[in-house]
């Protein structure tokens, strides 16, 4: 399944915003994808499965939470768009075996678009990464071409006037 080859990308989301750009642990995509959840209802017709009732969704160091995930799937069969909501919905994933410090990731709705490798979170959106944190009411991020937005996000319970950032400083090697 392709849930995991660009999730490693979102999750770098806030290095592309102000640390350096980390990859997800290689064997990730190879794993496994368990999913976790009180109700499920599967429409193989129509390609669309969704999940209720404290969902987890886990491939290798990858985990998505929310209270319903909906994945759905494009006529060959690959994930199309995965999109998790909650209060808050919330994702993490350790970028690679040297640290194992996770890059997390909440929003009211979490949305990754495979075919357009596109990430939306919305409504109090938040990346965190080394102690670096980006939050506002959407973030978007381009899996492809590696460039983050974040901003105003239209339809959101909690209104911001303004992103919100803390870089923390690079430590020197002694």
């Amino acid at each position: 399944m392709r849930l995991v080859k660009t999730l490693p990308l979102l999750l770098s989301l806030s290095a592309a915003l102000g640390s350096a750009s980390a990859l997800a642990l290689p064997n990730d995509r190879d794993q496994p994808i368990r999913i976790q959840a009180d109700n499920a209802h599967l429409d193989d017709k129509q390609g669309v499965a969704t999940y209720t009732g404290d969902v987890i969704i886990t491939q290798g160091s990858m985990m998505i939470k929310g209270n319903t995930v909906t994945i759905t799937r494009s006529a060959s069969g690959d994930i199309d768009v995965v999109t998790s909501v909650g209060n808050l919905a919330y994702f993490e994933q350790q970028q690679s075996a040297a640290k194992p410090d996770k890059m997390k990731g909440w929003g009211v709705t979490i949305q990754y678009q495979s075919q357009k490798d596109l990430v939306i979170l919305t409504d109090r959106a938040k990346v965190e990464s080394e102690g670096n944190t980006t939050e506002g009411e959407k973030i978007v991020y381009n899996t492809q071409t590696q460039v983050a937005t974040a901003g105003r996000g239209g339809n959101v319970t909690t209104p911001r006037q303004r992103i919100d950032m803390v870089i923390q400083p690079k430590k020197k090697a002694e």
